[in-house]
């Protein structure tokens, strides 16, 4: 199966999106003090980051069936830049009002927006032509 250039920088946000929210996740899900300077003390505080590693796997899902099939690669595109630019500005937020956070999450956000502008940017050259007409 080869791909062609246009189909790799159509798609290739949304593979390193899959491969890093992935495991993300299930850090998230089953240990989140391993990798970032989060306690759980309480069946809620465990709750929350199971919904979160939920939410997380399910988009991803959504990700590899544009990945693979065509005619959800718009869905794939929208739904990728509004995750990664909506985790990204918020951190920004978080950056101005509470602080800097660990290494993790400060490399995190650059990555999110820059992810979540690259996907913009391959919507619209995508996609432009068919709104204008």
């Amino acid at each position: 199966m080869s791909i062609s250039k246009q189909e790799f920088i159509n798609k290739i946000h949304l593979i390193i999106s899959v491969l890093i929210v992935v495991p993300v996740s299930f850090v998230y899900g089953f240990n989140p003090s391993s990798e970032f300077d989060i306690h759980l003390n309480t069946v809620d505080e465990h709750n929350f980051f199971k919904a979160i590693m939920g939410l997380y796997l399910g988009f991803s899902i959504l990700w590899i069936l544009g990945i693979f099939k065509a005619n959800y690669l718009k869905l794939a595109l929208i739904t990728n830049l509004i995750f990664m630019l909506g985790l990204g500005f918020g951190r920004v937020l978080s950056l101005i009002l509470d602080g800097t956070p660990t290494f993790g999450y400060l490399f995190g956000t650059f990555a999110e927006l820059f992810l979540g502008f690259y996907g913009l940017w391959v919507l619209k050259s995508r996609y432009q032509s068919a709104t204008n007409t």
